[in-house]
């Protein structure tokens, strides 16, 4: 027995000192924090632990800039490596190689012996923590991949619309697995992965599930197209040419060709010189074309048929702008080490579209959050690293427009199934998707349509008169499963500085900007298979489809924006265009002098990770159009008289909201939006927007501009607002007729008749307008008992399933991480 004890003890003093590289689970943060509302689970029944998040998150809204170090500790749980408490939960799942343990948190742990153990590990606790989410979602997730026209698979999962594929769609899935052969190694470990997390749901479902209750058999098809969903969604751009091309014929005709371009460039705000930048470094892309653009010819205005609105509607409303990341470089740190405060807004949903996981084994080392749909962690951390994304909206789809002909010579029509292609007029292919089940009033119907050598066709348009199809070609179609290799070799650790960063940051072929953080840089990518485009074209409308102007391959890594350590000492994100010289794509019209990432601010010389916080917190509650439109507005309308003393007083709201902050706080608990501003702000806002561009624009295009863009992403249930709106027009409009040195001047004066006396007329006009109006809604003429609703705005998890549980508005990621580390392999 002592030679055992001698021999023991000796094996334990060899462990104890192998040098840190030696471990698996080798952890170099200092401080690391995260937290989802509304928590990890996501299951009926609820438990303690579908709600307990949500507690936390809204806890730190009212704090706004204020938060302290005891708050990351107490308003965030802990995200560093293995569990951060006692245990409570071991999960029985059968497999021998595998560890899934719980604290009280309820986040699982996974370790694993190998990589299928974890996994597969991957797979079972996201069937026991978001199984309904699976259940709903592995359906649309094949649509998704298709881009069936006037389908938004999103939409089919949030209102529990099933979709069934049909044998076509599955095999359109299933042909993706041989791509990944052409990647190697890699590619070939990606597949492995999705079969065990298949492996893993299944295993639940047989282990856990009454038979009654169980989903279908997960297979590597069903798993190739439920990793597609969250790129589909997240990490898409462009698309909107038809609508563009639409609205500049409008502009032509009435201010013709010269004066009508030169508007449309300025709202559309394609390269705007005075935009905000991620980065300072610039990158020349989609900018605007210098000479005659033959290949794509402006689609008649209004000649969208019905087919085509609702694709182009659905296109639109697929893409959502959200996320945010505040990085700070070492030589603006307290601690001499790089700080973030990062992570997506993906919106308010029970059961919640991401879970929070810690991974080890096999290779693997990290945690964060993962959609349930995939075997990796999605953002979060490594060992001494970290990344999260932000919807970049980089543009990677494009409208072409396919010229209908008939084979036999005849004049084509609408309903034409033959377009010209390379000289020769060519059959469209018709695609049978599968069955729609039925939703509302909508019975279920089977989901059918035409296909050119571009993509599906989503209707038809007119051009010069004649009729033409839209076909949208998204560049990462048929090749979904391609940026796991990005999320895999993140998991694995390989990146090691921001060159390395830079590199496996290119395989990410869905658009996103990327984040990272390590303890002496902190470095920035906007990724996607970005396609290099014709000459004769311009990426801001639609294409022409005969062949002629087909894409000419894509960009490089080093074409990206990338850079690490910029000269600010900071790398601040919030949606908004990542870099000098980079164009905004089709359809994207908010990139100009206003911009949300410009409330990043208040940041002190030497920050620490609760400063940094802080300055997102308090962002997060604040209203852009206070915060930066209203005293630019307020210049000029001191430039004449208050047509009332009501409207004077609603104006003077306004100022005494902005000066104490212009946030949207309840602060009495009362349901009201304490600063009565609020209230004048959302009531004269609409007012004000059309007042600065109706002047020049007219009543009949200011119409037409606030279909191309609404005048403001208004604070809602949804949480995320002022990603666009009409606020770059207000302030570099405004600033300009004012006077004021303004980069890259407008040739055009939208307000008023183009003097500041008449533009501050028709401000007042819009304030007194909103004055007038809250009277007679509240009964008051006091401005001072005017409050806009609070409990109006107050964020509810979607679709409905947790209806107990609300938070106060914040403009705030759902899934967020503060990190520091204080040291590097």
């Amino acid at each position: 027995m002592k030679r055992f004890l001698v021999g023991a003890c000796c094996a334990i003093s060899a462990i104890a000192i192998l040098p840190a590289a030696a471990s698996a689970r080798t952890d170099f943060a200092f401080k690391a924090f995260q937290v989802l509302a509304p928590g990890a689970d996501g299951n009926l029944p609820l438990t303690p632990n579908s709600t307990d998040q949500a507690a936390l998150y809204d806890a730190l809204t009212p704090l706004r800039g204020d938060v302290t170090a005891a708050d990351l500790k107490s308003k965030f749980l802990s995200e560093k490596f293995g569990p951060a408490g006692k245990i409570v939960k071991t999960e029985s799942t059968g497999r021998k190689g595998l560890s899934i343990v719980r604290t009280a948190d309820g986040i699982p742990h996974i370790t694993g012996k190998t990589r299928c153990d974890v996994t597969f590990g991957m797979g079972y606790v996201a069937a026991k923590d978001r199984g309904l989410l699976l259940g709903l979602g592995l359906g649309p997730a094949f649509a998704a991949t298709l881009d069936i026209p006037g389908i938004n698979a999103f939409g089919l999962v949030t209102s529990g619309r099933k979709f069934t594929p049909s044998a076509a769609t599955r095999k359109f899935v299933a042909d993706q697995a041989k791509l990944m052969t052409k990647y190697g190694k890699d590619g070939k470990e990606v597949l492995a992965d999705l079969k065990c997390w298949a492996d893993g749901v299944n295993a639940f479902n047989m282990r856990e599930r009454a038979a009654a209750d169980r989903m279908p058999h997960v297979g590597l098809t069903e798993a190739i197209a439920a990793y597609a969903f969250i790129g589909s969604i997240f990490g898409n751009g462009g698309g909107g040419g038809v609508n563009s091309s639409m609205f500049l014929n409008q502009l032509q005709t009435k201010f013709g060709v010269a004066d009508g371009t030169k508007i449309y460039r300025e709202l559309s705000q394609t390269n705007e010189a005075e935009a905000t930048t991620s980065i300072p470094n610039a990158f020349p892309y989609n900018l605007v074309p210098k000479g005659a653009t033959p290949g794509s010819p402006l689609v008649d205005a209004d000649s969208a048929g019905a087919s085509a609105v609702a694709t182009l509607e659905a296109t639109a409303s697929s893409h959502r702008l959200a996320s945010n990341a505040l990085l700070a470089a070492p030589k603006k740190s307290a601690s001499a080490n790089s700080l973030a405060v990062m992570g997506p807004q993906l919106g308010y949903f029970y059961p919640e579209i991401v879970q929070q996981v810690d991974i080890h084994g096999g290779g693997l080392d990290a945690a964060g959050a993962a959609p349930p749909t995939m075997p990796y962690v999605l953002l979060g951390r490594g060992k001494d690293f970290a990344w999260s994304l932000t919807s970049a909206s980089n543009d990677n789809t494009d409208v072409f427009l396919e010229q209908l002909c008939e084979p036999g010579g005849e004049t084509p029509t609408r309903t034409s199934t033959h377009y010209t292609y390379k000289g020769k007029c060519v059959a469209m292919k018709r695609f049978d998707a599968g069955l729609l089940g039925a939703g509302g009033s909508e019975p279920a119907r089977q989901l059918v349509f035409n296909e050119s050598v571009h993509g599906p066709i989503g209707g038809t348009v007119t051009v010069g008169g004649k009729p033409y199809a839209i076909a949208t070609m998204r560049a990462t179609r048929g090749r979904e499963p391609v940026s796991a290799l990005f999320f895999k070799h993140m998991n694995e650790n390989k990146v090691t500085s921001p060159t390395s960063f830079f590199k496996v940051a290119n395989e990410l072929e869905t658009t996103f900007n990327i984040h990272y953080s390590e303890r002496k840089h902190i470095a920035f990518f906007s990724s996607g298979r970005l396609p290099v485009r014709a000459k004769g074209t311009d990426p801001s409308l639609a294409t022409l489809g005969t062949g002629a102007y087909d894409w000419k391959g894509f960009l490089t890594e080093k074409q990206h924006p990338h850079q690490a350590d910029p000269p600010s000492g900071y790398i601040l994100n919030w949606n908004n265009k990542p870099a000098p010289m980079w164009g905004a794509a089709d359809g994207t019209y908010g990139w100009g002098s206003a911009q949300r990432v410009e409330m990043f601010t208040g940041f002190p010389s030497k920050s620490k990770l609760e400063n940094v916080a802080g300055v997102m917190n308090g962002a997060a509650t604040r209203d852009l159009r206070a915060s930066i439109n209203w005293p630019v507005i307020k210049r000029v309308l001191a430039k004449t008289d208050a047509p009332s003393t009501l409207a004077r007083h609603a104006a003077d709201q306004i100022d005494t909201w902005v000066a104490a902050g212009s946030d949207r706080l309840d602060k009495t608990g009362n349901g009201e939006i304490t600063a009565p501003g609020a209230a004048v702000m959302d009531k004269a806002f609409p007012g004000i927007a059309r007042a600065v561009m109706e002047g020049k624009l007219g009543t009949d295009m200011t119409d037409a501009l606030k279909r191309q863009m609404g005048y403001s992403n208004n604070p809602s249930a949804g949480g995320s607002s002022f990603g666009s709106g009409w606020y770059s027009y207000i302030d570099k409009d405004l600033r300009q007729i004012l006077g004021d040195n303004v980069k890259a001047p407008w040739t055009h004066q939208y307000c008023g008749d183009g003097t500041v006396n008449s533009c501050s007329q028709a401000l007042w006009t819009a304030v007194k307008n909103a004055a007038d109006g809250l009277a007679a809604d509240t009964g008051s003429v006091d401005p001072a008992t005017w409050h806009a609703s609070a409990t109006g705005e107050r964020i509810r998890f979607a679709p409905g399933l947790l209806t107990g549980t609300t938070m106060r508005w914040t403009n705030r990621p759902t899934f967020q991480q503060a990190i520091e580390f204080n040291g590097h392999r």
